[in-house]
């Protein structure tokens, strides 16, 4: 029995009958709904729907979108993926689409559903140990971008992802920031794994903690530079990303990605305290990569980006399935404030 959720004439943006694509809040629907797609795609294999019984194509074809390929894991034959490509009718050419996509490449996170959840779950596995990079979906994932761009070029393709696809996401745009290519992109609760600091509730204390945190990181950075002097001239691979802003969107009652609020928050505070420096030089490692790698092991921590757009929910969580949800990011009424944060 599908769920609520599963419709789109039940749970979908159903207001947002006119997209304007110059609106950060209609790209933001639109980029959710799309992932929302892929989920549906998924449960639609899952529980055999087809045709007529399938409820996913009204999360694309709303917004004149088209299914243009499924991505599918390798392992367990699950759909992860999808690629969407934009097709206005004639209509549509009396309203603006500067703004759109031609492409959009959209990736679910975690379904906690049988056929699925035995992969998803070692995949999640790798992505605490920094090592998604190394999965055979995020190749097929990686191929499938690395295709588009090369066949439509870089300004006509969005990423999008939740959870673990927006990790997903994120390393694909990070790896395609690597080589001078930014990706406009669409990150959806990304995890953030770390001490859960931002859930205490005295700023003084978790300014104290994130402090001493920074002051330890740069210290080990520094370390582990002047252990490798011998690639000094190389530039900074974490600078190098600067150049891409991908947007974020978090909601602070959801532990897995409300890190990012203090990552990036407590960057603008060293500023403004005058330890930019160190804050410079701490914001590109975490303790556990920096530890890692003083082994002689290989571990660019996933989740550390150097510049991005932050969207933060402030509207009351009921609960965390809605905090770490997709369905909270179409909604018509939110509490949101976002801000552009840029490594300098």
């Amino acid at each position: 029995m599908a769920s609520e959720r599963e419709y789109f004439s039940l749970s979908g943006p159903l207001h947002l009958t006119s997209v304007d694509w110059e609106s950060a809040d209609d790209q933001r629907s639109v980029a959710a709904c799309l992932v929302q797609g892929v989920y549906i795609l998924e449960r639609d294999r899952q529980e055999k729907r087809q045709g007529a019984h399938a409820l996913a194509p009204p999360w694309w074809e709303f917004f004149h979108f088209g299914l243009l390929r499924c991505l599918v894991d390798d392992a367990d034959s699950s759909i992860f993926g999808a690629i969407f490509e934009f097709k206005p009718p004639a209509s549509c050419c009396n309203h603006s689409l500067d703004g759109s996509p031609r492409y959009v490449l959209a990736f679910r996170g975690t379904i906690t559903k049988q056929d699925s959840l035995s992969r998803d779950l070692e995949l999640d596995l790798h992505l605490i140990r920094n090592g998604l990079h190394q999965t055979s979906r995020f190749e097929i994932a990686m191929q499938a971008v690395r295709n588009m761009v090369a066949a439509v070029g870089d300004s006509n393709v969005w990423l999008a992802g939740h959870s673990l696809g927006s990790a997903m996401a994120m390393l694909a745009g990070k790896s395609m920031a690597k080589s001078g290519i930014f990706l406009k992109s669409f990150l959806f609760n990304p995890p953030f794994f770390s001490a859960p600091i931002e859930r205490i509730k005295s700023k003084k204390l978790k300014h104290g903690i994130r402090f001493a945190t920074s002051v330890i990181t740069a210290g080990l950075t520094l370390a582990m530079k002047a252990k490798h002097q011998s690639n000094r001239a190389q530039e900074d691979p974490f600078t190098a990303l600067s150049a891409w802003a991908p947007c974020l969107f978090v909601n602070p009652a959801d532990h897995i990605c409300s890190e990012y609020i203090g990552y990036f928050e407590h960057r603008k505070k060293m500023e403004e305290i005058g330890a930019g420096g160190i804050e410079r030089l701490a914001t590109q490692n975490s303790l556990g990569s920096l530890l890692i790698n003083a082994m002689g092991k290989e571990a660019e921590p996933l989740h550390l980006i150097p510049s991005a757009r932050m969207t933060i929910n402030a509207t009351p969580s009921p609960d965390f399935k809605y905090a770490h949800g997709i369905h909270q990011w179409w909604g018509p009424d939110l509490q949101l404030r976002s801000e552009l944060y840029k490594y300098k």
